[in-house]
């Protein structure tokens, strides 16, 4: 029976730390309060269940960032590039377009989020873009790795000037 318990117990631990690890952390949470709820004689996973419910609903909550200038929703962009949050990325560059249409260097970091995302079209149409807008950005494309699996393609040497 006691064995029986400890096996329920292992089990309903190893599935919200499934989700912990895939980042679902209100998943997470959720099964951590039903973890808690149901499993509080095994002390060895109670603490460690609190433990990850805290870091859980830390997580959970929402960024809350005042962006304003072009600036802010640029460098914000570039961050979330980092994360690979490519959607967010395209949200915030379109709305530093907004600000400043003119400037070449947001066209050129949607074209690097499309060529992450592997939408070669929309890549090469934001670089085509951007380097319309100042010719830096062909001589920076062809040394940027992220730009890597598009180097050898007839239409990104044709906008980069090396083909």
């Amino acid at each position: 029976m006691k064995k029986d318990l400890y096996e329920k117990t292992l089990v309903a631990y190893s599935q919200a730390m499934k989700a912990v690890r895939k980042g679902d952390y209100a998943k997470a949470k959720e099964l951590f309060q039903a973890f808690l709820e149901k499993h509080n004689t095994e002390k060895e996973f109670v603490d460690r269940a609190q433990m990850y419910l805290a870091i859980c609903e830390n997580r959970e909550k929402k960024e809350t960032i005042s962006l304003k200038t072009f600036e802010d929703y640029y460098e914000y962009a570039v961050y979330k590039l980092n994360q690979r949050n490519h959607g967010e990325v395209i949200k915030l560059l379109e709305k530093a377009k907004t600000q400043k249409p003119k400037e070449g260097k947001v066209s050129y970091l949607m074209a690097l989020t499309y060529c992450q995302m592997e939408d070669t079209e929309k890549c090469l149409e934001n670089l085509k873009d951007a380097v319309h807008k100042d010719k830096l950005f062909g001589t920076l494309a062809q040394n940027e790795s992220g730009f890597e699996p598009l180097w050898e393609d007839k239409k990104f040497k044709i906008i980069t000037k090396t083909g």
